[in-house]
């Protein structure tokens, strides 16, 4: 369980329901990233962050999978 995104998006007044909605990705997509049992993508991270006001790495701990990801899109 990722407490400290449940944290922040109850802090900020979302449900799941509504969070999801804003991100544009099914309720179900959101409970399984807020259990651990899914990871989104590294832009989906960012949007999350950007909407509950925090940085990604305060709730997604290993963004160094995100990073490479990103180095090698801008390489290839």
């Amino acid at each position: 369980m990722r407490t400290e995104l449940v944290e922040a998006r109850k802090k900020r007044k979302f449900t799941q329901a509504s969070f999801s909605k804003e991100l544009g990705i099914s309720r179900s997509f959101y409970g399984l990233i807020e259990t651990g049992y899914r990871n989104p993508d590294y832009g989906l991270a960012v949007k999350i962050s950007k909407m509950l006001k925090t940085k990604p790495s305060s709730i997604f701990f290993d963004l160094n999978g995100f990073r490479m990801k990103q180095m090698s899109k801008t390489t290839a």
